[in-house]
């Protein structure tokens, strides 16, 4: 018997760190400006206690089948909230920390999660009361029946809470964005309609590579670009590259940057493809390259509305609107490979935000390889505004 405690317990722990996990997220970067922007963290913290009651009260039963089944009901709830807390992240860090609450097909493992946890920590509850010697089915009927209400309370007191600040974030005045306008009454542009770069942007970007599930590295880009100069700098970390590159066109002078060395004058061949989001926007979203675009509907990243659109594509146009991935995976035959971009259109027509992902055979990286990935996150922010390039000095 205190070996099944112990792993309920156990089990126990691990929800509730997950539930911790996530009100931590919701309560660091939920930040919307809405006048309950930290009830809405609060209100996320309440299944804590929740999973808390099952660590000190777990669910134990004599019945080794029941003991089972209460043990996968604890495991179930954390498969279902891992990959949501990585959602939910995602959508806090990447997509802008307004409209929170999500989705139908997005809510369903929270709920379960949720009812799992409550159904869990409910049968202990319920243990504990009634005793050992109470009947089974009546520790059944009432487990469920107070799973049930904590379920029922945790999940509307958060919806309430953050619909309320929601409602009350849509009929404040809109303010400026690094990410574009804030209008409220405009719909963004169509996904296969017009679309263009700012004429200036500070760009940031990050690419990232597995093979075979295991990172090979990673790539972490930050620059400026204005109209067709600009200067960027990424510190590549992968199993092919480790150190500083850079490069910089500015009226007609170009430089390169390599690992463990200064900046060097380029010919203008040298850095033709390194244009930042303009590059990516001539390769990969160019006229004639959305016309199959999956709407995925209308966002709002830090304030500004954006239409969020999806394509497919493929190597070739994937290594040509991202050259920084050759620092990943070499000069490897991407032409088989597959994948998908992710791109929003705010509300000025232009690009302001970007993810994608790529895959395919990976024999061409490392001799015995199966499958390898690479993703990549791109942001053009502060658009329109003025940007000064200074030339390179070594």
């Amino acid at each position: 018997m205190r070996v099944r405690i112990f792993v309920l317990r156990l089990i126990a722990v691990a929800v509730t760190v997950c539930w911790t996990l996530t009100a931590g997220l919701v309560l660091l970067g939920y930040r919307p400006g809405g006048p309950v922007d930290f009830a809405v963290g609060m209100a996320a913290t309440l299944p804590i206690f929740i999973a808390a009651a099952g660590v000190a009260w777990p669910p134990l039963t004599r019945s080794q089948r029941a003991y089972a089944g209460m043990a996968w009901l604890g495991l179930g709830s954390i498969l279902l909230l891992v990959p949501s807390i990585a959602d939910v992240s995602e959508q806090l860090v990447l997509r802008g920390s307004q409209t929170l609450l999500p989705s139908v097909e997005a809510a369903y493992p929270w709920a379960l999660a949720l009812l799992g946890t409550s159904l869990f920590a409910a049968f202990g509850i319920i243990r504990r009361l009634l005793g050992e010697s109470a009947m089974r089915r009546t520790r059944l009927v009432r487990g469920t029946f107070v799973a049930t209400m904590l379920a029922v309370a945790a999940g509307s007191t958060f919806t309430a809470v953050a619909m309320a600040n929601e409602l009350a974030l849509r009929d404040q005045p809109t303010r400026s964005s690094r990410f574009g306008p804030t209008e409220t009454q405009t719909d963004p542009p169509a996904c296969d309609g017009p679309l263009s770069i700012g004429s200036t942007a500070r760009v940031q970007a990050r690419f990232d590579a597995s093979l075979d599930g295991r990172p090979i590295g990673t790539i972490d880009l930050q620059g400026d670009r204005a109209g067709l100069d600009f200067r960027w700098l990424a510190y590549a970390a992968t199993t092919r590259e480790l150190g500083l590159h850079g490069a910089a066109r500015i009226g007609p002078g170009s430089w390169v940057r390599e690992p463990f060395g200064g900046w060097r004058r380029a010919d203008a061949a040298e850095v033709d493809n390194g244009s930042l989001d303009r590059q990516t926007y001539l390769a990969a979203l160019g006229p004639g390259t959305r016309d199959a675009a999956e709407v995925s509907g209308v966002d709002v990243v830090e304030g500004a509305r954006s239409r969020h659109c999806r394509i497919a594509i493929d190597g070739a146009a994937f290594r040509d609107a991202f050259p920084q991935i050759a620092w990943l995976v070499g000069d490897a035959d991407l032409a088989r490979w597959r994948g998908r971009i992710e791109y929003w259109i705010f509300l000025d027509g232009e690009l302001g935000q970007l993810t994608g992902s790529i895959n395919g055979e990976a024999g061409g990286i490392r001799d015995g390889a199966v499958q390898a990935t690479i993703r990549v996150s791109l942001t053009a922010t502060e658009r329109g505004e003025a940007v000064r390039l200074d030339p390179p000095t070594r």
